[in-house]
């Protein structure tokens, strides 16, 4: 058997607020899973708690209620509720199952079987539940393997989950740099490889949102090297010049020990290509922060150099935001090195 140890978030007093309000409605009927659960196993710092349930979500309005915890429908067509205890907020669904996907969202329906309700999430991993006390629970057998081995694994049939929401693709791509210690599961890099057409339906935002995390990780290469390979890459961004100069950035960093910055190693994929650039911002429906950071650090207006003259220097800072001048000088000394 296999518990979660050492989890403040687990036994917290909010979130004691939220099961025991859960409990008291039925017992036994709510566990932590996802994210959670998951980070909680590879020691890696949990953000978001969310919890699943055998109760309706009206059954949980009325739980909250009764605890006087304030209780939000955020979600509540898909069995989401946002509960907040203590200033701190949590995730409650109801255990779903798939009635109809589209490829890019799902019209559910309630179960109270968790098996059911594990076999509609994307990756193994993340279909791990662990009840109060921290005992934890693998309802497709595979999670706690996929933990170990620090591999990622879809479940059932891989084809079929991608089908349900093709964003799970670059999903698992993300998950491959963040988590993956191993080379890409096959039969789930095939079926990514295969269906990467189906990214076309997906919304820029979520695109961007996944692209953002992917190359937040430490060290994605592995990922994006395989992204690369299997199409994918090409099928997001046609007009991307290869994986060069973002591989010298990304050994840069780790060497230097600088934080990885998404937004420079994005641009570093259309490095010298402002058109390029100037199109894949506005695809993407970035923020008017993101979109004007890269349109002008990708304007090669000066060529930045080690040996540029104090005058050239002040003239570019006097055109260009400190930002601007930062992002051409580290993708120059990547460039250079």
């Amino acid at each position: 058997m296999t518990r979660l140890a050492n989890q403040p978030w687990l036994t917290s007093l909010a979130a004691t607020r939220v099961m025991d309000a859960l409990d008291k409605a039925r017992p036994g009927c709510a566990r932590f899973v996802g994210g959670c659960v998951r980070n909680a196993l590879l020691k890696a710092p949990v953000a978001d708690i969310d919890i699943a349930t055998q109760l309706t979500p009206e059954a949980v309005e009325a739980a909250m209620r009764a605890a006087d915890i304030a209780v939000y429908p955020t979600g509540i067509e898909h069995g989401t509720l946002t509960v907040v205890a203590d200033h701190q907020s949590f995730e409650v669904t109801t255990l779903r199952q798939d009635v109809e996907t589209d490829g890019r969202r799902a019209t559910v329906a309630f179960t109270e079987d968790w098996a059911v309700d594990a076999e509609r999430r994307d990756f193994r991993m993340n279909a791990l539940y662990a009840d109060r006390a921290g005992t934890v629970y693998d309802p497709t057998g595979g999670g706690l393997d996929d933990i170990r081995d620090r591999c990622i694994v879809f479940v059932g049939d891989p084809e079929t989950r991608i089908r349900e929401d093709y964003l799970r693709i670059l999903r698992f791509f993300r998950f491959q740099a963040w988590y993956g210690q191993r080379a890409p599961n096959s039969q789930g890099l095939a079926a990514c490889s295969k269906l990467r057409s189906g990214l076309s339906g997906i919304s820029a935002e979520r695109i961007w949102s996944e692209t953002r995390k992917l190359l937040s990780a430490p060290q994605p290469m592995p990922a994006l090297e395989a992204m690369e390979e299997a199409g994918v890459l090409a099928q997001l961004f046609p007009n991307a010049k290869g994986l060069t100069l973002l591989n010298k950035l990304v050994v840069r960093d780790i060497h230097e020990g600088f934080a990885p910055d998404p937004m420079l190693r994005f641009l570093a994929l259309f490095w010298k290509d402002a058109a390029a650039v100037h199109a894949v911002a506005n695809q993407l429906k970035m923020s008017n922060d993101e979109r004007q950071r890269l349109n002008w650090s990708a304007k090669d207006e000066t060529a930045l150099s080690p040996d540029i003259t104090v005058e050239a220097l002040r003239a570019c800072l006097y055109r260009s935001s400190q930002q601007v001048i930062r992002d051409r000088v580290l993708l120059a000394w990547a460039d250079d090195g």
